[in-house]
Protein backbone atom coordinates (compact mmCIF):
# COMPACT_ATOMS: atom_id res chain seq x y z
CA UNK A 1 0.00 0.00 0.00
CA UNK A 2 1.76 3.06 -1.36
CA UNK A 3 1.51 6.61 0.59
CA UNK A 4 2.20 10.07 -0.57
CA UNK A 5 1.71 12.96 1.21
CA UNK A 6 1.90 16.48 0.00
CA UNK A 7 3.30 19.64 1.77
CA UNK A 8 3.43 20.11 5.05
CA UNK A 9 0.84 22.99 5.21
CA UNK A 10 -2.63 23.65 6.20
CA UNK A 11 -4.32 20.82 3.94
CA UNK A 12 -2.47 17.50 4.05
CA UNK A 13 -3.41 14.79 1.23
CA UNK A 14 -2.44 11.58 1.90
CA UNK A 15 -3.27 8.31 -0.90
CA UNK A 16 -3.39 4.94 0.22
CA UNK A 17 -4.16 3.22 -3.35
CA UNK A 18 -8.33 4.16 -4.18
CA UNK A 19 -8.50 6.12 -0.77
CA UNK A 20 -7.26 9.58 -0.97
CA UNK A 21 -7.28 11.13 3.03
CA UNK A 22 -7.60 14.58 2.85
CA UNK A 23 -6.48 16.08 6.44
CA UNK A 24 -7.04 19.85 7.75
CA UNK A 25 -3.85 20.44 9.82
CA UNK A 26 -4.55 23.89 11.83
CA UNK A 27 -4.37 22.48 15.13
CA UNK A 28 -3.12 25.29 16.88
CA UNK A 29 -6.47 26.89 15.91
CA UNK A 30 -8.85 23.42 16.64
CA UNK A 31 -8.83 23.65 12.49
CA UNK A 32 -10.13 26.45 11.92
CA UNK A 33 -10.32 28.11 8.50
CA UNK A 34 -8.24 31.00 7.21
CA UNK A 35 -9.04 31.99 3.40
CA UNK A 36 -5.95 30.27 2.56
CA UNK A 37 -6.80 27.03 3.93
CA UNK A 38 -10.29 27.28 2.65
CA UNK A 39 -8.85 27.76 -0.82
CA UNK A 40 -6.38 24.53 0.02
CA UNK A 41 -9.07 22.47 0.95
CA UNK A 42 -11.52 23.24 -2.43
CA UNK A 43 -8.09 22.65 -4.59
CA UNK A 44 -7.55 18.84 -2.90
CA UNK A 45 -11.93 18.17 -3.11
CA UNK A 46 -11.54 19.05 -7.20
CA UNK A 47 -8.34 17.27 -7.11
CA UNK A 48 -9.73 13.98 -5.71
CA UNK A 49 -12.51 14.69 -8.11
CA UNK A 50 -10.43 14.71 -11.42
CA UNK A 51 -8.30 11.78 -10.03
CA UNK A 52 -9.05 8.71 -12.42
CA UNK A 53 -7.64 6.46 -9.57
CA UNK A 54 -9.42 7.89 -6.72
CA UNK A 55 -12.54 6.29 -5.49
CA UNK A 56 -13.44 7.30 -2.05
CA UNK A 57 -12.10 10.34 0.06
CA UNK A 58 -12.09 10.73 3.96
CA UNK A 59 -12.04 13.96 5.79
CA UNK A 60 -10.63 14.40 9.01
CA UNK A 61 -8.57 16.81 11.13
CA UNK A 62 -4.80 17.28 12.79
CA UNK A 63 -4.82 15.58 16.31
CA UNK A 64 -8.11 14.90 18.68
CA UNK A 65 -9.01 18.21 19.88
CA UNK A 66 -11.23 18.99 16.61
CA UNK A 67 -12.02 17.92 13.18
CA UNK A 68 -13.25 21.28 11.91
CA UNK A 69 -14.10 24.57 13.77
CA UNK A 70 -15.25 26.40 11.02
CA UNK A 71 -13.99 29.72 10.27
CA UNK A 72 -11.21 31.37 12.12
CA UNK A 73 -12.92 34.47 13.02
CA UNK A 74 -9.85 36.35 13.83
CA UNK A 75 -8.72 36.05 10.35
CA UNK A 76 -12.04 36.05 8.13
CA UNK A 77 -12.76 39.52 9.18
CA UNK A 78 -15.61 41.49 7.05
CA UNK A 79 -13.69 42.77 3.75
CA UNK A 80 -13.91 46.30 2.36
CA UNK A 81 -15.85 45.73 -0.37
CA UNK A 82 -19.25 44.73 -0.56
CA UNK A 83 -21.36 41.70 -0.87
CA UNK A 84 -23.37 42.39 -3.75
CA UNK A 85 -19.56 42.93 -5.77
CA UNK A 86 -17.89 40.14 -4.64
CA UNK A 87 -20.98 38.05 -5.51
CA UNK A 88 -21.11 38.27 -8.77
CA UNK A 89 -17.11 38.23 -9.40
CA UNK A 90 -15.30 35.09 -10.41
CA UNK A 91 -14.47 32.35 -7.98
CA UNK A 92 -10.88 33.53 -7.59
CA UNK A 93 -11.56 37.16 -7.08
CA UNK A 94 -14.47 36.65 -5.18
CA UNK A 95 -13.21 34.73 -2.42
CA UNK A 96 -10.12 37.18 -2.37
CA UNK A 97 -12.89 39.98 -1.83
CA UNK A 98 -14.34 38.32 1.11
CA UNK A 99 -16.93 35.54 -0.61
CA UNK A 100 -14.53 33.05 0.86
CA UNK A 101 -17.25 30.61 2.10
CA UNK A 102 -17.56 29.59 -1.89
CA UNK A 103 -14.42 27.82 -1.14
CA UNK A 104 -15.97 25.43 0.80
CA UNK A 105 -19.39 24.89 -0.36
CA UNK A 106 -18.31 21.32 -1.28
CA UNK A 107 -21.44 20.75 -3.09
CA UNK A 108 -20.96 23.05 -5.71
CA UNK A 109 -17.96 20.87 -7.11
CA UNK A 110 -20.51 18.23 -8.11
CA UNK A 111 -17.96 15.33 -6.63
CA UNK A 112 -19.75 12.11 -8.04
CA UNK A 113 -17.61 9.94 -5.93
CA UNK A 114 -18.13 9.03 -1.99
CA UNK A 115 -16.69 11.54 0.63
CA UNK A 116 -16.55 10.37 4.40
CA UNK A 117 -16.49 12.56 7.22
CA UNK A 118 -14.09 11.17 10.24
CA UNK A 119 -14.90 13.12 13.10
CA UNK A 120 -12.13 13.39 15.53
CA UNK A 121 -13.31 16.27 17.77
CA UNK A 122 -14.94 19.49 17.54
CA UNK A 123 -17.15 20.05 14.32
CA UNK A 124 -18.58 23.27 14.66
CA UNK A 125 -20.12 26.06 12.25
CA UNK A 126 -18.20 25.46 8.84
CA UNK A 127 -16.62 22.23 10.16
CA UNK A 128 -20.67 20.78 11.07
CA UNK A 129 -21.31 21.71 7.43
CA UNK A 130 -18.52 20.14 5.90
CA UNK A 131 -19.46 16.91 7.57
CA UNK A 132 -22.74 17.52 6.21
CA UNK A 133 -21.53 17.33 2.69
CA UNK A 134 -19.87 14.01 3.06
CA UNK A 135 -22.17 11.15 2.48
CA UNK A 136 -21.17 9.34 5.08
CA UNK A 137 -19.82 10.55 8.95
CA UNK A 138 -18.23 8.55 11.64
CA UNK A 139 -17.71 9.99 14.99
CA UNK A 140 -14.86 8.97 17.70
CA UNK A 141 -16.36 9.41 21.01
CA UNK A 142 -15.08 12.36 22.26
CA UNK A 143 -17.01 14.67 19.12
CA UNK A 144 -19.02 17.19 19.18
CA UNK A 145 -21.49 18.91 16.44
CA UNK A 146 -22.76 22.10 16.37
CA UNK A 147 -23.79 25.65 14.61
CA UNK A 148 -22.67 28.43 16.69
CA UNK A 149 -23.38 31.36 14.11
CA UNK A 150 -26.15 33.13 16.18
CA UNK A 151 -23.83 33.58 19.00
CA UNK A 152 -22.36 35.26 17.00
CA UNK A 153 -24.64 37.50 14.92
CA UNK A 154 -24.16 35.65 11.80
CA UNK A 155 -25.89 32.46 10.16
CA UNK A 156 -24.56 29.45 8.70
CA UNK A 157 -23.37 30.00 5.17
CA UNK A 158 -22.81 26.73 3.51
CA UNK A 159 -26.00 25.25 3.65
CA UNK A 160 -25.91 24.21 7.36
CA UNK A 161 -29.90 24.95 7.78
CA UNK A 162 -30.73 22.89 4.85
CA UNK A 163 -28.93 20.12 5.03
CA UNK A 164 -29.47 19.91 9.14
CA UNK A 165 -33.18 19.80 8.59
CA UNK A 166 -32.70 16.76 6.26
CA UNK A 167 -30.00 14.77 8.22
CA UNK A 168 -31.85 14.76 11.34
CA UNK A 169 -35.34 14.94 12.51
CA UNK A 170 -36.81 18.87 12.43
CA UNK A 171 -36.82 18.97 16.39
CA UNK A 172 -33.58 17.91 16.85
CA UNK A 173 -32.43 20.19 13.75
CA UNK A 174 -34.52 23.38 15.03
CA UNK A 175 -32.65 22.91 18.54
CA UNK A 176 -29.42 23.08 17.36
CA UNK A 177 -29.67 25.93 14.79
CA UNK A 178 -31.78 28.12 17.25
CA UNK A 179 -29.82 28.14 20.26
CA UNK A 180 -26.50 27.62 18.98
CA UNK A 181 -25.55 24.44 21.14
CA UNK A 182 -23.37 21.65 20.81
CA UNK A 183 -24.32 18.32 20.68
CA UNK A 184 -21.90 15.14 21.58
CA UNK A 185 -21.44 12.16 19.71
CA UNK A 186 -24.02 9.49 21.70
CA UNK A 187 -26.18 12.17 20.68
CA UNK A 188 -25.20 12.63 17.29
CA UNK A 189 -25.69 9.13 16.80
CA UNK A 190 -29.08 8.75 18.54
CA UNK A 191 -30.64 10.95 16.13
CA UNK A 192 -28.72 9.59 13.27
CA UNK A 193 -26.52 12.29 12.14
CA UNK A 194 -23.54 10.21 12.49
CA UNK A 195 -23.76 6.68 11.76
CA UNK A 196 -21.15 4.91 14.39
CA UNK A 197 -19.33 6.36 17.00
CA UNK A 198 -15.77 4.85 17.67
CA UNK A 199 -12.90 5.21 20.22
CA UNK A 200 -10.63 7.93 19.00
CA UNK A 201 -7.76 5.57 18.45
CA UNK A 202 -9.66 3.58 16.37
CA UNK A 203 -11.59 6.09 14.37
CA UNK A 204 -9.12 6.33 11.05
CA UNK A 205 -9.17 2.64 10.39
CA UNK A 206 -12.74 2.35 10.92
CA UNK A 207 -13.00 5.00 7.79
CA UNK A 208 -10.64 3.31 6.25
CA UNK A 209 -12.68 -0.37 6.51
CA UNK A 210 -15.36 1.51 5.12
CA UNK A 211 -14.17 3.20 2.38
CA UNK A 212 -12.06 0.06 1.37
CA UNK A 213 -15.87 -1.92 1.81
CA UNK A 214 -17.01 0.28 -0.77
CA UNK A 215 -13.58 0.26 -3.11
CA UNK A 216 -14.82 -3.62 -3.30
CA UNK A 217 -17.84 -2.66 -5.48
CA UNK A 218 -18.29 -1.86 -9.01
CA UNK A 219 -17.14 2.22 -9.43
CA UNK A 220 -19.88 2.86 -11.89
CA UNK A 221 -21.94 1.48 -9.65
CA UNK A 222 -20.63 3.49 -6.63
CA UNK A 223 -20.76 6.99 -9.11
CA UNK A 224 -24.53 6.44 -10.28
CA UNK A 225 -25.14 5.92 -6.34
CA UNK A 226 -23.96 9.28 -5.61
CA UNK A 227 -25.46 11.00 -8.22
CA UNK A 228 -28.72 8.83 -7.31
CA UNK A 229 -28.71 10.24 -3.85
CA UNK A 230 -27.74 13.36 -4.93
CA UNK A 231 -30.37 14.20 -7.73
CA UNK A 232 -32.95 12.30 -6.24
CA UNK A 233 -33.00 14.11 -3.11
CA UNK A 234 -35.89 16.60 -3.99
CA UNK A 235 -37.92 14.86 -6.32
CA UNK A 236 -40.99 13.46 -6.03
CA UNK A 237 -41.28 9.88 -5.22
CA UNK A 238 -42.58 8.61 -9.06
CA UNK A 239 -39.65 10.72 -10.79
CA UNK A 240 -36.77 9.11 -8.35
CA UNK A 241 -37.90 5.70 -9.42
CA UNK A 242 -38.09 6.80 -12.90
CA UNK A 243 -34.62 8.05 -12.56
CA UNK A 244 -33.27 4.68 -11.10
CA UNK A 245 -34.67 2.85 -13.83
CA UNK A 246 -32.37 4.95 -16.07
CA UNK A 247 -29.09 4.51 -14.07
CA UNK A 248 -29.96 0.97 -13.97
CA UNK A 249 -30.57 0.73 -17.75
CA UNK A 250 -26.90 2.73 -17.90
CA UNK A 251 -25.02 0.37 -16.31
CA UNK A 252 -26.99 -2.83 -17.58
CA UNK A 253 -24.36 -3.52 -20.35
CA UNK A 254 -21.34 -2.68 -18.85
CA UNK A 255 -18.28 -4.84 -18.68
CA UNK A 256 -18.29 -4.58 -15.06
CA UNK A 257 -21.51 -5.38 -14.57
CA UNK A 258 -20.85 -8.47 -16.88
CA UNK A 259 -18.05 -9.41 -14.25
CA UNK A 260 -19.69 -8.80 -11.44
CA UNK A 261 -21.97 -11.68 -12.93
CA UNK A 262 -19.65 -14.04 -13.75
CA UNK A 263 -17.62 -13.82 -10.23
CA UNK A 264 -20.91 -14.57 -8.83
CA UNK A 265 -21.73 -17.46 -10.93
CA UNK A 266 -17.69 -18.67 -10.42
CA UNK A 267 -17.29 -18.09 -6.52
CA UNK A 268 -14.97 -15.53 -7.20
CA UNK A 269 -13.82 -12.20 -6.43
CA UNK A 270 -14.54 -9.79 -9.46
CA UNK A 271 -12.22 -8.07 -11.09
CA UNK A 272 -13.79 -4.46 -11.71
CA UNK A 273 -12.23 -2.09 -14.56
CA UNK A 274 -14.68 0.83 -14.23
CA UNK A 275 -16.11 0.38 -17.34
Amino acid sequence: MSTIRKGIDSILVEHRGPVTIIRINRPEALNALDVDSMRALNEALRAFRDDPDALVAILTGTGDRAFCTGADLKRTLPPTTSFAQSYFEPYEQSVDNGLYVRAITISELAIPKPLIAAVNGHALGGGLEIALDCDLRIAAENATFGLPEPRWASVPAVGGVSKLLRAVPRAHAMSMILTGDRIDADRAERMGLVSEVVPPGDLLDRALQIAGRICSNGPLAIKSLKTLATRTQDLPLSQSIVLEQLMWGALRDTEDRVEGRLAFAEHRTPKYQGR
